[in-house]
């Protein structure tokens, strides 16, 4: 089996992660530049040419989120020998496979995951179809606030309207227009306005229609069954949340890839590749010092791969007590990196002379606990 490899491009930077088989899930591996003025058409063919010539790989399946899916990179990729590839439809296109009867919502009444195929679509490709309970209930939630947040500040406006303090069809729709697009639900009302009136209400059946597909998610991908069990097809695409946390790393207080202070060229892709090996050292100590971290360092692997992610006997106990299994107290990266940084060096000159000498502050045994993780941590290339 090929083993998937997370790729991800924001702003024309593009990180490779391995992902898989291999143990160095969500490690980096390479990094690019490229001009602004790119389209993903043109930067995606040297990242599928770099995985097979200089990493060697025969086959390899590309996990993309929906804004890599374009025509010419789903063309790209097909025209690629010994490439496979997995992504997302959009929530348009879920719900044009449901009006045209290839999605039947009513095979989840007992499942949460089956596989279908729409071939006038979607020719010689597999759609996986996945529902998650919690996800439903939870954009059930905020859907309903969200409509009674936009209700709240119609009522106010039709409230002024009915005193007379606010007049006239125009006067009222630019009054209305705000409220509405405020909380991003104005698909779901429907307004009458006068010179002297305003009423909406809700279009129920719309709101319905939406609600239905809640927590639905249709993966689409080239590679064969035999090749790639639908679990597996998920699990795989599940694993891009390792590109967008390199991605927040890269952009978060940690690295600040940006902004970009450099003009020329090289320097540009200089400051890339520093945050690149600063993030490779990164993730290595994150892993050595995984006994320290909140981080699981055994997560089981769920038999469902649509439901939530659970965690270990031992993470759930670290994270109720905050100790770890050796009864140190737990800590995430940012507070483990404070706490080594207590330690200093101190360069001494004696009264009346100009020898100097250093000396190191003594180490907690949390500290010598994490120096010695980080020292014995196997580091590969």
């Amino acid at each position: 089996m090929p083993d998937p490899v997370l790729t991800g491009l924001a702003g024309k930077v593009a990180v490779v992660t391995g992902a898989g088989r291999m143990r160095s899930i969500g490690r980096p591996i390479a990094v690019e530049v490229f001009s602004g003025e790119l389209h993903d058409d043109k930067t995606l063919p040297g990242q599928i040419d770099k995985l097979k010539t200089r990493f060697g790989l025969k086959s390899v399946i590309v996990v993309c989120d929906r804004g890599m899916v374009t025509k010419a990179n789903l063309q790209l990729l097909a025209g690629s020998e010994g490439v496979g590839w997995i992504t997302a439809l959009k929530a348009p296109q879920i719900k044009k496979l449901v009006r045209d009867g290839d999605l039947q919502l009513s095979l989840f009444d007992e499942h949460n995951l089956a596989e279908i195929q729409a071939p006038e679509h979607y020719p010689g490709e597999r759609l996986v179809v996945c529902r998650n309970p919690l996800v439903a209930s939870e954009r059930q939630r905020k859907r309903e606030e969200l409509l009674q947040a936009t209700e709240r500040g119609l009522a106010e406006i039709r409230a002024r309207v009915e005193r007379g303090t606010l007049t006239g069809a125009d006067q009222i729709g630019l009054a209305v227009g705000p409220a509405l697009k405020r909380y991003r639900v104005k698909k779901h009302f429907a307004v009458q306005i006068t010179d002297t009136s305003f009423s909406f209400q809700r279009r129920t059946e719309q709101i319905e229609a939406e609600a239905a597909l809640d927590g639905f998610y249709v993966l689409r991908t080239s590679v064969p069954a035999q090749t790639l069990p639908a679990g597996e097809v998920v699990r795989a695409y599940k694993g891009l949340e390792q590109v967008e946390r390199a991605f927040g790393t890269f952009k978060g207080p940690e690295l600040q890839i940006r902004p970009i202070h450099h003009r020329l060229e090289d320097r540009v892709r200089a400051h890339v590749l520093l945050c690149m090996l600063a993030y490779y050292l990164t993730w290595h100590l994150r892993e050595a010092w995984a006994p320290l971290l909140f981080k699981d360092e055994h997560p089981p692997t769920a038999p469902d791969p649509v439901a939530k992610a659970a965690r270990s006997p031992a993470a759930q106990r670290n994270a109720q007590t905050k100790r770890t299994t050796s009864g140190e107290p737990c800590h995430n990266y940012r507070s483990l990196i404070a706490e080594l940084a207590t330690l200093t060096r101190n360069t001494i000159r004696l009264p009346g002379a100009s020898a100097t000498f250093d000396k190191l502050t003594e180490a907690t045994p949390l500290q010598a606990h994490a120096l010695d993780l980080a020292a014995t941590a196997p580091v590969t290339a």
